[in-house]
């Protein structure tokens, strides 16, 4: 799974009447043309070969319909597997706010905020293998299936590494099997099978949780055992 790295940005302007645009420096449209000018860090820096996400996925300004509001806010999260992506992507994402709110001339720069980063989480190979070994040997080759690269993100590696120890992280399914099977044969997974974060997003409890605890309970004695 990639890393991930939280930011946010505050773009400053002047705020005014609705009816009088010409004399206020609008911060919802360098808001605007900052989330739409992101869109080119991924699309045109990065190479195709890469796996990068940069995504908006909050934006906040104003309170009245009719009043231009003195700043805007966005939160971003960016996702990459190496360092030297990542750093790109940082840098890239930084002039174009910054160059953004010159275009807009605001009266103060842009507050830029680097937060939470999660680091790339990586499967120890030895034991991913003997743990394969035992969920086969307990639930059947046709129960698994290799995602590959995911470009989602998971603190827990920051616990193994503290910890000095190997780290396994394996996913769970908890879509209802026929309809997943459906929406796969349709092609239409990622339309018709919610997301986690998803509104929609609800796991069938049978057997999704018996699943999943004998699973954590099978690796765990495993691991007790070694």
């Amino acid at each position: 799974m990639a890393d991930r790295q939280i930011d946010s940005t505050s773009a400053s302007g002047r705020g005014g009447h609705g009816s009088e645009p010409e004399t206020t420096i609008d911060p919802v449209v360098m808001a605007a043309a900052t989330v739409m000018r992101l869109q080119t860090v991924v699309s045109r820096e990065i190479s195709p070969r890469d796996t990068a996400v940069v995504t908006v996925g909050r934006i906040e300004a104003g309170s009245k319909n009719n009043i231009i509001p003195e700043s805007a806010s966005l939160g971003l999260s960016v996702r990459s597997f190496s360092e030297t992506v990542r750093e790109r992507l940082v840098a890239g994402i930084q002039r174009v706010i910054e160059a953004e709110a010159a275009a807009s001339n605001a009266p103060r720069p842009p507050k830029i905020e680097f937060g939470d980063r999660f680091p790339v989480t990586y499967n120890d190979p030895e034991i991913t293998e003997e743990l394969n070994a035992v969920f086969v040997d307990a639930f059947g080759e046709d129960a698994f299936f290799a995602p590959g690269a995911l470009s989602g993100s998971e603190d827990v590696g920051v616990l193994a590494t503290a910890a000095g120890v190997p780290l396994v992280y394996w996913m769970l399914g908890g879509h209802d099997a026929a309809e997943y099977a459906a929406a796969e044969a349709a092609g239409t997974v990622h339309t018709d099978v919610p997301s986690n974060h998803s509104p929609h997003y609800a796991p069938v409890i049978d057997p999704t949780l018996q699943r999943g605890v004998a699973a954590l309970v099978l690796a765990t004695r495993h691991w007790l055992d070694r």
